[in-house]
């Protein structure tokens, strides 16, 4: 494995005429925005996170620890060396090599985003420079075919000691643990991320963490959530730093992203190098859950002769020091929760298609009324439908800020109309949840309006020449998938379907003059079916009308050709007659 430049600090084997020389190479070699300090240290000048990624937002890690290797100063692909038989051969940097499973899963992570989320404009190289910081490219490619990691990559137990405290969010399910959660996989989300982030990237049927392929994907869709168009400085920062709160995460990312972008090759699954420094101290090993040391005690010193042993405080009053009891720890702040509160959620209507406009704001309260803050709360839909967060979600976990206010991400319709519920609960404490009522509607149209204005005329047993196309609006704006109905009525005034003059054709060819199920398309814009006409003369109303009470009313007319403009015979031919 290439020498790292980190290692090369931390010996200070340098001399200082080389670890400036190296730190220069190492700025020259990184991220855009990327720098190095006299000390060697890096920083990003754009590096600030939004407001959507402050330590309060959560993260797809819970901030666990993360490998802090730096990629090697060579090129990761030096010039090709002709083999044998004159071919040329790359001979990259071993760190540039990516095991060949892992590789595939990142590729194919970023063709779905390209279909699902094309204004993401996320990389592969982004999701190779992430796995590379969390788990070593999944411990150098130890992987099976079907890209599941041959031992779980656990994080330590986030216990609070030394990591961030998240109580156990999935009764040990994919991390073994009951009591805390470890970040899991070679992506490393904790369960609680994974359990709404979750995707099936290998089509198994399954959404498992410890699958390179299931885990590239729930990363990229992460990293896409919230809008982000990732071929934009600001915004990919924002997006790293949500996987992870840290100022350093965010700058070995960004190098690992520069280095693979510069060129990487595919090696074969298990030869991969795994790194061996962590934001913990901890080496490259599989972290295990951490255990809390026992209570020591220091002896007491001597007395002096002819004296008595002063009691321990707390002791017996004997002689010998009685063991000191741990201290209590400090209840957390979702320790202190006792229970949701709205925090003034308007009510949730949206048409489908649409964008709720309101927002869910919950409020964590203790059993003194008292806000609290840094409390991770749950939104859950519920029930038949296929309305979602923003990025396609059906579950988002946001922390309380410091008015102990959480908000939900924007909720969006989809076609399923009808009620469902957003259930709220706090992550890490059984209390009482708190439900909200959300109601889809059906897509209205209020004008409706002909895209033509050729007059509509068929003779008697004929068919009309044009077909009515029509456009539906709402506000003024397009009103795309609403659902239209075409009648042939009486009259005005009368709605009854008539049951003469001109009529639409079913698929068997027989006469209809209701038609339903029609629907505008993204442009608002609907064409009928062709018309005929009966040999029934006069003047008819095709009667046009949409969910939300928009109507048109156009005039059709059947008549018999009009011959009073035909050439007079010539009396050439009255005479041969």
């Amino acid at each position: 494995m290439a020498a790292q430049f980190g290692r090369r600090m931390a010996k200070g084997a340098a001399t200082a005429a080389v670890a400036a020389l190296a730190v220069a190479a190492l700025s020259a070699s990184q991220a855009p925005g990327v720098t190095v300090d006299g000390h060697g240290r890096q920083t990003a000048s754009d590096a600030t996170p939004s407001p959507d990624a402050t330590a309060e937002a959560g993260s797809a890690t819970g901030d666990s620890p993360y490998y802090t290797d730096l990629p090697p100063l060579n090129s990761p692909n030096p010039s090709p060396s002709p083999s044998a038989s004159g071919t040329p051969v790359v001979q990259g940097s071993g760190e540039a090599g990516i095991p060949a499973t892992v590789l595939d899963a990142y590729k194919k992570a970023e063709t779905a985003m390209r279909e699902a989320k094309p204004g993401c404009n996320l990389p592969w190289q982004l999701l190779a420079a992430i796995g590379k910081v969390e788990s070593g490219q999944a411990r150098g490619g130890r992987v099976s075919a079907d890209g599941t990691t041959l031992s779980p990559i656990l994080g330590p137990q986030l216990d609070g000691n030394g990591f961030a405290l998240i109580k156990d969010t999935d009764g040990g399910k994919y991390d073994g643990n009951s009591s805390y959660d470890q970040a899991v996989g070679p992506m490393q989300f904790i369960p609680s991320t994974w359990a709404w982030a979750g995707r099936d990237g290998n089509g198994d049927g399954k959404k498992d963490p410890n699958n390179v392929y299931d885990a590239a994907l729930a990363a990229a869709h992460y990293l896409c959530r919230g809008d982000w168009d990732l071929s934009d400085q600001t915004d990919l920062n924002s997006a790293i730093l949500s996987y992870n709160h840290s100022q350093d995460y965010l700058n070995t990312v960004l190098s690992w992203l520069e280095y693979y972008r510069k060129g990487t090759h595919s090696i074969p699954d298990g030869t991969g190098t795994v790194p061996s420094n962590r934001s913990d101290s901890g080496g490259g090993k599989n972290s295990k859950p951490s255990k809390p040391k026992p209570p020591t005690t220091k002896p007491s010193k001597p007395s002096k002769p002819g004296t008595s042993p002063s009691p321990t405080p707390g002791g017996n009053g004997g002689g010998s020091p009685s063991p000191s009891t741990p201290p209590s720890p400090s209840p957390t702040p979702t320790d202190t929760v006792d229970h949701l509160a709205d925090a003034g959620t308007a009510q949730l209507t949206a048409m489908a298609g649409d964008e709720f406009t309101k927002k869910i704001s919950t409020k964590a309260v203790t059993k003194a009324g008292k806000a609290v803050a840094k409390v991770r709360v749950r939104f859950t839909i519920v029930g038949d439908t296929d309305a979602t967060f923003a990025g396609g979600e059906s579950v988002a976990t946001v922390a309380t800020n410091s008015s102990g206010v959480a908000v939900a991400p924007a909720l969006r319709a989809g076609e399923k109309t009808g009620d469902f519920t957003v259930r709220a609960t706090v992550v890490g404490r059984t209390v009482a949840g708190l439900d909200y009522k959300a109601t889809v509607t059906e897509r209205v149209a209020d004008t409706l309006t002909r895209t033509g204005d050729t007059a509509l005329t068929c003779t008697p047993g004929g068919e009309f020449a044009d077909q009515v196309a029509v456009k539906a609006t709402y506000k003024g704006a397009v009103a795309d998938r609403v659902a239209v109905t075409a009648t042939l009525i009486k009259s005005k005034d009368d709605a009854t379907e008539n049951d003469k003059g001109p009529y639409f054709k079913d698929a068997d060819g027989k006469t209809v003059r209701t038609l339903t199920g029609l629907v505008t398309d993204a442009d608002g814009k609907l064409q009928l079916p062709k018309m005929y006409a009966d040999d029934t003369t006069g003047t008819f109303v095709l009667r046009i009308t949409t969910a939300g009470g928009a109507t048109l009313d156009v005039q059709l007319t059947v008549a018999a050709a009009d011959t009073s403009t035909s050439p007079s015979p010539s009396p050439s031919a009255s005479a041969s007659s």
